[in-house]
């Protein structure tokens, strides 16, 4: 296998994503800076689009540290469709546990409370990228089948490592590009204006950076954006380091820079893909102090990529 090489600047690209339910379409002739920008997004789409009740009270109750295992499985056993598609998930192949896992106290039982809360809320996400093709550029869907590559990516790697956390980086490489879908609700025409100005390649290779597009339309960006939603949902901190910093995880706090670089390696694995979505990296190239604070080596990431588009293609199917 070809060695990596160190990427250029690319820690720095954010990556472009699909709409969100009915995006709305705003024009700023006058944009506020940084945080001010951040903050306006996030009070404007709280109203259009969010996460399932259920899923946030999932959320919620995981990260109290007074509940049990009853409670969480009787939150999720009020929505029959919710609990199918967690067991469809955890019977999979791709989780590979013994035997078939009838009913979500076994599931708990066997993989634990955040296990199953990570879980739920990556079953939830798919309606959260619904839409068509934004511009030739740009369509849900494929940033859609993108997160998801990532996600199987990020699963895979946390496990060859021996990371002990496979479905929070599951679930990290799953929303790791949310912070386009609030790009897409509070300004569609900017988010437009980006793809087109990246000068995508038949192959779909951008020529410019899209995090510099973005801080020149919207005066944030994707990172940014995605970070801010991660906390109005009240996500733990790992997941806003992870929406914040996947393009740069040596900026990321220290205590979340383990799954912020698996998530960034994910990436661009997933990017790799035949017709890989990849809008937000001009160069899939891995920085090797990346690789090598994972402790990947060429050999392992070989591995990885022989194995990822059946993993990716059964996660979809999961999914969707």
């Amino acid at each position: 296998m070809t060695p990596t090489r160190p990427a250029a600047r690319d820690a720095q690209q954010p990556k472009g994503d699909p709409p969100l339910m009915n995006a709305k379409a705003a024009d700023t002739t006058s944009k506020p800076k940084g945080a001010s920008v951040v903050d306006n997004a996030i009070r404007e789409i709280s109203h259009i689009a969010t996460l399932p009740e259920i899923t946030l009270k999932i959320v919620e109750l995981v990260e109290d540290p007074t509940s049990t295992a009853q409670d969480l499985h009787q939150v999720i056993a009020n929505d029959p469709a919710l609990c199918s598609r967690i067991l469809k998930v955890v019977n999979s192949s791709f989780y590979g546990l013994p035997g078939q896992i009838g009913s979500i106290n076994r599931a708990i039982v066997l993989l634990g409370l955040n296990a199953v809360k990570n879980i739920a809320i990556s079953a939830s996400l798919a309606k959260l990228f619904k839409g068509g093709q934004l511009c030739p550029a740009f369509s849900a869907k494929d940033l859609w089948a993108h997160s998801v590559h990532t996600a199987a990516a990020a699963k895979i790697i946390a496990d060859q490592a021996k990371l002990g956390l496979p479905d929070e980086a599951f679930l990290a490489g799953l929303m790791h590009d949310i912070g386009v879908m609030v790009e897409l609700q509070v300004n569609r025409n900017g988010l437009i204006e980006v793809m087109n100005n990246l000068k995508v390649s038949k192959e779909g290779v951008p020529s410019l950076a899209m995090l510099d597009l973005e801080q020149k339309a919207f005066g944030a960006t994707h990172q940014e954006f995605g970070k801010a939603l991660s906390e109005k949902w009240k996500f733990p901190k790992v997941f806003a380091a992870v929406t914040g910093n996947h393009h740069a995880p040596h900026d990321a706090p220290s205590e979340a820079r383990t799954l912020v670089s698996v998530v960034y390696v994910a990436d661009r694995l997933a990017g790799e893909l035949t017709g890989g979505y990849r809008l937000d990296l001009p160069s899939l190239d891995i920085d090797p102090s990346i690789s090598e604070s994972l402790k990947l080596t060429d050999k392992a990431l070989a591995e990885i990529r022989e194995n990822l588009a059946q993993q990716s293609a059964e996660v979809e199917s999961l999914l969707n």
